[in-house]
């Protein structure tokens, strides 16, 4: 296993890398906006940043993206511009010549908060990202859930509601109403004037009683979906994080009692609902993780196929950097 991997969060707004050691420790930390452009420029952006670390010991470099990442390391993210099918992998590849894994950035939370977070040592895990969207990862038994096409954790298409809407077509259901840009429209609406949910948040806490409605409306469709997650996985702890889980304390208030009172009863006792420790951190020791497993498991120096071994985590008990599971 290298000393350190470079690790690199992709978002629709900014841009950030790290370099992570075997141990999860995390230095060198550069971010840029996201180039508006999009298409290669966001790549350049990012091989720039990634020339500027340290490159003494590192072994490979792993990158998270807000959408799917195939297995050959294309990627297909909608909010950046010209990424329908970006060959990420192999452009970075041969600009930077390190073995290279690409993965969902919902994937990295959920590792990253194994590895070093809050659900150490747990093997039965679901991390739920909302913010501009909503989406989940997954572990099962101490292995990522991927789905047939890679699309297990898109819960912000989980239906909450038995009406449906012509928006759901573009967002899904459960993120038209609970994500970010949700809250805001429904704010909107009610507060008839331009307000974001972060603003929301800070009226509902101010004591406006139509943000909290707004917040607690939009807590229960979040709760409704936590419900059917616990009913359908029986987890040990769900992890939320994301810019609106950290604003709205309401919502996660709602969201809670909502899900106490709608999944099934004995594995809504059995987890832990927290919210993230670890913050934007979490996606790059995510990455790092899956980066330095695929290098352990790869005799190639270059890899094949970029996104390859980043098809199941390494959590064995008998290496104190990893977290649990049944030993090797």
């Amino acid at each position: 296993m290298p000393d350190y991997v470079l690790a690199a969060d992709i978002g629709g707004t900014n841009v950030r890398v790290a370099r992570v050691s075997s141990t999860g420790r995390i230095s060198h930390h550069k971010r840029v906006l996201t180039p508006p452009a999009g298409g290669v420029a966001v790549v350049d952006a990012l091989a720039t940043l990634l020339e500027q670390i340290p490159r003494t010991g590192v072994g490979a470099i792993g990158v998270d993206v807000p959408g799917l990442a195939y297995n050959n390391g294309d990627v297909w993210a909608p909010n950046i511009r010209g990424w329908k099918r970006m060959p990420l992998g192999v452009r970075l590849q041969e600009r930077l010549h390190l073995p290279v894994v690409v993965e969902s950035d919902r994937n990295a939370f959920v590792v990253g908060e194994a590895w070093k977070g809050t659900t150490r040592n747990c093997r039965n895990v679901v991390f739920l990202a909302v913010g501009t969207g909503i989406g989940a990862g997954i572990l099962a038994d101490g292995r990522l859930l991927r789905g047939h096409g890679e699309l297990a954790g898109s819960v912000g298409w989980m239906a909450v509601r038995d009406r449906y809407l012509p928006q759901y077509a573009k967002t899904g259901c459960l993120e038209s109403h609970a994500a970010g840009p949700g809250i805001g429209l429904a704010a909107r609406r009610l507060l008839r004037r331009n307000i974001s949910a972060p603003e929301v948040a800070r009226l509902a806490a101010q004591g406006d009683r139509r943000a909290q409605l707004i917040l607690e409306r939009a807590g229960h469709y979040l709760g409704l979906a936590l419900a059917n997650l616990v009913s359908t996985l029986n987890p040990e702890m769900i992890v939320v994080g994301g810019g609106v889980a950290e604003e709205g304390g309401l919502l996660l208030k709602t969201a809670r009692e909502t899900m106490m009172r709608w999944a099934q009863p004995i594995a809504v006792r059995q987890v832990r609902l927290v919210r993230s420790e670890l913050g934007d951190a979490a996606s790059l020791l995510g990455v790092a993780k899956l980066a330095l497993d695929a290098t352990r498991n790869s005799g190639h120096t270059l890899f094949e196929n970029a996104a390859v071994s980043s098809q199941h985590v390494d959590f064995r008990r008998r290496r104190k950097s990893t977290v649990g599971g049944s030993p090797a």
